[in-house]
């Protein structure tokens, strides 16, 4: 089954867009991105020698659902640990240049803000450099950051909890922030991670890529019908009423605890760059659940959105008329 959006219902929903705050808690990094050409191989080894151009940063990680929320028009609070660096100034300086709130932003003593470094040469990634500590968070911080986002929920309209696996997103933070959530009756994104996954409830829908969905339930799938199975595992493993699988090429597959299945065809003209791609998805999919769209339709915005930015370099976003445009009707 194949659900369908009209554009003016796309419309209606956008135009409410301005008026929602979400509550984005995750692992929030910088991506630095270094631009530059290749015209030789090194002589040392088998690589391509680039020479730089230029240098560009940008909130990554669960920072990149901020950005894909800003984009489209809606305020979003981050939630989520700095180090003491100056990577981490940078990344408070891009939320407070761009109008983000940074009251929920912790400083983690001794512990470096994550950068992905990424080397681009005629716009295609040719190597990516990770810069991180991904245990758990020293206890301090971790009561800290648990009292700034329990803080920040009451504003919120909406959450997302992007976990990259990098330490910021923990059992017990989980165990705190979702029952609240869900006791205030708001849409609940989770951008899962294996580790976790017995762990993300409650939530409204949760949004595994396909790898991360047949990892948690330990079960292989090609197959419509094996991914459907999958699914329904994952369904019974989170006890939520919604599990969003993400395919990539293959769409999307939409499954409800109480009803038959969506599938939802890719919607990229061209892909480019999935970079972040997920986040693209998790941040559109809680922004229309927030402005009064079924499931279904909040779904089918998420893949035009997802369509879009895999057409761009890097971790992009997209406008609300990219979006409109990519809907179909």
């Amino acid at each position: 089954m194949e659900p369908s959006l009209d554009r003016a219902r796309a419309a209606a929903l956008a135009a409410r867009f301005p008026q929602i705050s979400l509550l984005v808690v995750g692992d929030l990094m910088l991506d630095q991105y270094l631009w530059g050409g290749v015209t030789r191989i090194s002589p040392e080894a088998p690589v391509p020698v680039v020479r730089l151009e230029r240098e560009s940063f940008r909130l990554g990680g669960a920072g990149n659902v901020v950005n894909n929320l800003v984009a489209l028009g809606a305020r979003a609070v981050p939630a989520g640990v700095r180090g003491d660096d100056r990577h981490g100034d940078l990344l408070e300086k891009f939320c407070r240049d761009s109008g983000i709130p940074t009251q929920a932003l912790v400083t983690a003593p001794g512990r470096p803000t994550t950068v992905k470094t990424r080397v681009i040469a005629h716009n295609q990634q040719v190597v990516r450099v990770d810069h991180e500590v991904d245990g758990p968070l020293e206890a301090a911080v971790a009561e800290e950051l648990a009292h700034r986002v329990m803080e920040s929920l009451s504003a919120a309209q909406g959450l997302v909890v992007s976990d990259y696996d990098k330490g910021g997103i923990s059992q017990d933070l989980l165990s705190a922030l979702l029952p609240e959530a869900a006791r205030r009756n708001l849409p609940i994104v989770v951008d899962p991670k294996v580790r976790l996954i017995r762990h993300y409830r409650p939530a409204t829908v949760v949004t595994p890529n396909a790898r991360e969905a047949m990892e948690a339930t330990g079960m292989p799938a090609r197959t419509d019908e094996e991914f459907e199975a999958v699914g329904r595992r994952l369904l019974g493993l989170l006890g939520c009423p919604y599990v969003l699988i993400t395919r990539g090429e293959r769409g999307m597959l939409l499954l409800k605890k109480d009803g038959p299945s969506d599938a939802i065809p890719a919607a990229a003209r061209e892909v480019f760059d999935v970079t972040g791609a997920g986040d693209t998805v998790a941040a559109t999919l809680a922004l229309a659940l927030a402005a009064g769209a079924t499931m279904e339709e909040a779904a089918i915005l998420s893949n035009r959105a997802a369509g879009v930015v895999v057409g761009k370099v890097g971790a992009a976003t997209l406008t609300v008329q990219e979006l409109l445009n990519a809907t179909e009707g």
